[in-house]
């Protein structure tokens, strides 16, 4: 069927208070349905005529009018209308006003407002939707023979009188035609909206389950185990590979992750709830790389744990997504090495604080030749950098730092170790400039911070071959003590500046370039800044620069308190 007969359709389910859809009916059916309001009005007629006016059953034109309307009835009932071209139907609405015509004249005035009948073809007509302009001239015109075939058939004299007797009827139909044409052209014009919308919704559903079936697909093919939590922290998503972590940690599908068998760094200490990964994540926080130690021993496994919040358009928080990966490997791998680190580091240590005793009584007897002294020079310039080494080492074997803050000079610290590495630069084409605001005072451990700040201006002399500016500036920020260390040197690119902080890296730069390190100084500044509660970033432009910035918190000393500056 057509847009336009699917149009007819729903008109006429709308007329027939959708007790049935209209267009579930055959064809047959749907002409059967439309025609039958007519026939039970002329049932009716015939009805009433039998009880209350005999007379009306003798009028010829009348009974005329009635066969002629059973004919078409049988013609709606018994004709193939769906192997028919669709407009077909149409047939029985058009000839319907010669039956109305012929019962009209019939039942003369025995049963007035038999001509009202026209409505019903009328209604049909305007409401199929079909050859709108001509179904209102022909309800029209069909309704004006009604009253003027008679007049002009009959005897009846012709004249103004008598053509302009009924002469409302027509009008009244063609008005009723106007009507149901605007209100049908108004529906269809909605109902295109709703079936628009309709399609646009559907279209956005299956579209909605792909997704849904990929996100699912997705996953669940991860090897990392995955959550998502609503905005109240309840989950609504969840992978199979979680699940496996959940029953090693002696869990099931509905066991609480409080009630897991979750510990800290020593694989015995049961963690907290209120730091718990999806807790966390519930509460808002953002994290990555929280290790935990997943189970009991010896099927003990370690999780790296990651937090990422979820935002609609307006930004605010809808939720969170909690990954769990296996690092168990790796963490294994780390320990090993630090433990072969540390131990050949011990190792190197005891030769190496022999040798440096030795050097000391040469260097300092008399009248050594020029030549000997040279090179005793030089051996205990390695053998220092070698001790510097080996000191590190240890300290990145021994995991994170003992410190002891204290109310501290900040300010004299910064001074006193900025001017230490000015009388140390090898580098005549580096200067220093020292920007620090006076009368900073940090919680801090002296001598782990100025650790730090060896650390970082040593950095700065080593990537300036070229020279420079290396500028050091402290201030108060709030409620901490900034302090920051650019140089002019070499720089980084992006994506050596991710690795900054880790141990043992060093840049494509450094490494063509044959600058000496291990690359443990920063790892080892940022263990000792984060002991202290404090952050350590870096900002970097290859070919231009770097700018390392530590905070501490800032401390208020009395006048009678003494400042810890060693």
């Amino acid at each position: 069927m057509d847009g336009e007969g699917q149009r007819m359709d729903r008109v006429l389910s709308y007329l027939t208070l959708n007790t049935r859809q209209f267009h579930e009916l055959t064809l047959r059916g749907r002409v059967i349905l439309s025609q039958l309001p007519l026939s039970l009005t002329v049932l009716l007629i015939v009805v009433s005529g039998v009880l209350f006016h005999r007379d009306l059953l003798a009028s010829g034109p009348f009974l005329v009018g009635v066969g002629l309307h059973a004919v078409l009835l049988a013609l709606c009932v018994l004709v193939p209308w769906d192997r028919l071209p669709h407009a077909t139907f149409l047939v029985i609405p058009l000839l319907d006003f010669i039956p109305i015509g012929f019962m009209r004249y019939g039942a003369g005035t025995v049963i007035t407002g038999v001509g009202l009948l026209a409505v019903f073809p009328v209604i049909w007509l305007a409401a199929s939707g079909l050859f709108p302009r001509a179904a209102l001239a022909v309800g029209f015109l069909a309704s004006l023979g009604i009253v003027w075939v008679p007049v002009f058939a009959t005897d009846v004299e012709v004249n103004s009188q008598t053509l302009t007797q009924s002469f409302l009827l027509p009008f009244i139909m063609l008005a009723i035609g106007v009507t149901i044409r605007v209100m049908t052209a108004s529906m269809m014009a909605q109902q295109e909206v709703v079936e628009e919308k309709d399609r646009a919704l559907q279209l956005l559903l299956e579209e909605s389950a792909r997704r849904e079936r990929l996100l699912e697909t997705v996953v669940n093919s991860v090897d990392i185990g995955l959550i998502a939590l609503d905005e109240a922290g309840r989950p609504i998503l969840a992978n199979r590979k979680l699940e496996r972590f959940r029953a090693l940690a002696g869990g099931t599908g509905d066991t609480a992750e409080s009630d897991l068998r979750i510990f800290q760094q020593d694989g015995e200490t049961v963690l907290p709830a209120a730091r718990r990964p999806t807790r966390r994540a519930a509460d808002g926080q953002v994290f990555s790389d929280y290790l935990l130690w997943w189970g009991d021993r010896p099927a003990q496994r370690v999780l790296s744990t990651s937090s990422r919040q979820m935002t609609n358009q307006a930004g605010t928080r809808e939720g969170s997504v909690v990954t769990f990966n296996d690092v168990t490997e790796l963490v294994t791998a780390l320990n090993a090495k630090d433990e072969f680190v540390a131990t050949v580091s011990h190792e190197l240590r005891t030769p190496l604080t022999v040798i440096r005793g030795y050097l000391e009584l040469l260097t300092g007897m008399p009248d050594l030749e020029p030549t000997v002294a040279s090179g005793l020079e030089v051996v205990s310039r390695n053998s220092e950098r070698l001790h510097k080494l080996v000191i590190d080492l240890l300290s990145a074997a021994e995991g994170p730092p003992e410190v002891t803050p204290v109310p501290t000079d900040f300010s004299e610290l910064v001074s006193r170790h900025v001017a230490t590495a000015e009388e140390g630069n090898g580098n005549p084409l580096v200067r220093f400039e020292d920007h620090t605001s006076p009368d900073l005072v940090a919680l801090c451990d002296a001598s782990r911070i100025g650790q730090v700040l060896d650390n970082l201006l040593s950095n700065a002399i080593k990537y300036s071959p070229g020279g420079g500016r290396v500028t050091v500036r402290a201030t108060a920020v709030d409620g901490e003590v900034e302090c920051s260390v650019t140089d002019e040197g070499s720089g980084m690119s992006p994506e050596e500046l991710k690795g900054v902080f880790s141990k043992f890296f060093r840049t494509s730069g450094a490494r063509n370039a044959a600058i000496p390190g291990v690359g443990l100084g920063l790892a080892i500044s940022k263990a000792i800044v984060e002991r202290h509660g404090g952050t350590i970033t870096c900002r970097s432009v290859e070919g231009v620069g770097s700018t390392f910035t530590f905070r501490l918190p800032l401390a208020h000393i009395s006048q009678d308190q003494q400042l810890q500056s060693q």
